[in-house]
């Protein structure tokens, strides 16, 4: 009998603590925000979009090892000695970044990717307003470089390769090469060295 009291008594309880809550917020005048014409406020540490400037970008792949869904493709095509690139930093940049894609599909918005980048390329934004209609269209390509200049650049490393490698060829063939023998002096110019008293 006592234990069938205490069961109404915490199922009246539960229900008091519940209908205080809801009290609490009837007495209270609703707030509508005119959504979208008014944006709601962000928190200060919201994660949304990533956003990639790729003036600062060194193709160093760390953002897409620090990924842990692999959803970051990054290529990158190695810049020739002539070509001088430097960041918004000052900061020398040796590869020419070819690609370098987000499946935003996929990301579930971590920000593990923005810690281990060395140039704070890559930082979210406070852009959460990127539906799409199809799945396609939430791969975001980054890369500023067009197909045009993306095939220059590896045209242009490839025949610099082949350059390097011709010479490093004929190099160690002109080391493998056997030096010539020095000229061995006259007979004649033997005997007379050797005795030279004879002949007077």
């Amino acid at each position: 009998m006592r234990e069938y009291f205490k069961n109404i008594w915490t199922a009246v309880f539960t229900v008091l603590v519940g209908m205080k809550i809801t009290f609490k917020h009837l007495f209270v005048p609703a707030v509508t925000i005119q959504y979208p014409d008014v944006k709601p406020k962000l928190p200060e540490r919201e994660r949304n979009r990533l956003y990639v400037n790729m003036d600062d970008c060194i193709g160093c792949d760390q953002c897409a090892r620090a990924c842990p869904l692999n959803i970051i493709n990054i290529e990158t095509v190695k810049a020739l000695p002539t070509e001088e690139l430097k960041t918004s930093q000052g900061r020398k940049k040796a590869l020419w970044v070819t690609n370098f894609t987000i499946d935003f599909a996929k990301c579930c918005y971590c920000q593990l990717c923005v810690f281990p980048c060395p140039t704070e390329c890559i930082y979210m934004t406070d852009v959460y307003e990127f539906s799409e209609y199809e799945r396609e269209n939430l791969i975001y390509n980054f890369s500023t470089l067009t197909p045009e200049e993306i095939e220059q650049k590896k045209s242009n490393l490839a025949l610099f390769e082949a350059e390097k490698a011709k010479e490093k060829a004929a190099k160690a063939a002109a080391a493998a090469a056997p030096k010539p023998a020095p000229p061995a002096p006259p007979a004649d110019a033997n005997r007379k060295a050797v005795n030279p008293e004879k002949e007077n």
